[in-house]
């Protein structure tokens, strides 16, 4: 049994217990693939501290799409699109990794990176965050902060890897603007092919149930 770890986010301090990192391991099993135990305790303490602190029980309750404001999945949940991801990347690394013989890249970085790409969605995707964004935008923004964003905040908080903060920091927009590692490289195209593929192949629903009514102002 793993110790339990304290995280604080959001002005919570989160005692992270076993019942909360297996609640996390039965979404995404996949954390299971990541060989270093201490990464893989960090992987799931990140989660659950991130889920305690929002307003989301599960990864499940959060709206299953790429932003905040685009359309959802027709099925499938956000730990649904984590989980393809991550597959997805693997597949992709394992096959560079048969073809060509000098290609090396970090198993476990790319795993916990996939897992943990679009952790900051806990933020962007609070429907109180979104209701309180969308009444004033001039306020703080609208959102004032991206998931990438607020991911390496959870990341580094919850004291995970450089290189796993660096994937969620700059496996979107953002990582325009530096030099992506070849994981993350291999995760922003594999999130990138995901939400194409989906789009193309029509499995994005037709409305939004997701996000509340924009309030009318007086």
């Amino acid at each position: 049994m793993q110790e339990e770890q304290t995280v604080r986010l959001r002005g919570k301090t989160v005692v992270v217990t076993e019942e909360m990192r297996q609640k996390v391991l039965e979404e995404m099993p996949e954390i299971a693939w990541i060989s270093d135990e201490g990464l893989k305790a960090k992987v799931l303490g990140a989660w659950a501290g991130a889920l305690a602190a929002s307003g989301f029980d599960r990864i499940g309750d959060m709206k299953p799409s790429g932003n905040y404001d685009s359309m959802p999945l027709r099925a499938g949940t956000q730990a649904d699109h984590m989980r393809s991801v991550t597959r997805l990347a693997v597949a992709m690394a394992e096959e560079f990794d048969s073809l060509l013989p000098g290609f090396k890249y970090d198993r476990d970085i790319l795993i916990a990176g996939g897992l943990c790409h679009d952790i900051g969605k806990v933020w962007e995707f609070d429907p109180e965050n979104v209701e309180r964004w969308r009444a004033d935008p001039s306020n703080s923004g609208m959102p004032s902060i991206r998931h990438p964003g607020y991911g390496v905040h959870i990341c580094l908080t919850a004291e995970l890897p450089e290189e796993v903060a660096h994937i969620a920091g700059a496996h979107s927009g953002e990582g325009e603007l530096l030099t992506r590692s070849l994981e993350n490289t291999i995760i922003h195209w594999a999130d990138y092919s995901f939400w194409k593929i989906i789009e193309s192949g029509g499995q994005l629903a037709d409305r939004d149930d997701w996000l509340p009514p924009e309030k009318k102002a007086h």
